[in-house]
């Protein structure tokens, strides 16, 4: 059990370090991040209507209609989203906004249960940060779009890579003390 959880800390160390480093170059080209993140979910979503297209070709009576409505308007939606990058990273920044204040408000709940255990400041801190970020894209909407989401996805990327070396080192500190206790 102690190996484990000294393992588990060391991936979870590792993982936080590929993290950040996302996060650093999603900072570093905001408009190339923005862009990729909106491609990719416009894609995502015309794969998706595509599929609920041929789904509906495979039911039957009633049931086929609703799903052949639902997959067109899918499938016209990841077009108009993969055709129009801005729009989609305007919708992007809405839900980023209401992610970073609901995420920011959960992490700092999450470091007061927490408190006083080591690491909780640290989670505290990527709440506060997750809670402005929120407010600043919400307070710059519509001017906020594909650098929006680039910088500020970028920055959380970053601080959650912090986060998870911290409780990974923990993780790992807490497995060799279990170690030579036990």
């Amino acid at each position: 059990m102690n190996e484990l959880v000294a393992k588990q800390g060391g991936r979870m160390t590792i993982i936080g370090v590929i993290t950040m480093v996302f996060g650093i170059m999603a900072i570093s080209t905001p408009l190339l991040a923005g862009k990729g993140v909106a491609l990719l979910i416009g894609i995502l979503v015309l794969l998706a209507g595509l599929s609920r297209l041929l789904w509906a070709f495979r039911a039957s009576g009633g049931e086929r209609v609703f799903l052949l409505v639902v997959g067109v308007l899918t499938t016209v939606c990841g077009v108009v989203m993969v055709a129009n990058p801005l729009f989609t990273a305007g919708v992007l920044a809405i839900l980023l906004a209401i992610y970073f204040i609901a995420d920011g408000i959960f992490e700092i709940m999450g470091a007061f249960s927490l408190r006083p255990e080591r690491g909780w400041g640290w989670l505290f801190f990527a709440g506060i940060v997750s809670l402005a970020l929120g407010i600043m894209i919400w307070r710059q909407f519509p001017l906020s779009g594909l650098v929006a989401v680039g910088v500020l996805l970028g920055i959380k990327l970053f601080l959650a890579g912090l986060l998870m070396i911290t409780v990974g080192s923990a993780a790992r500190v807490l497995g060799r003390s279990m170690s030579e206790n036990g």
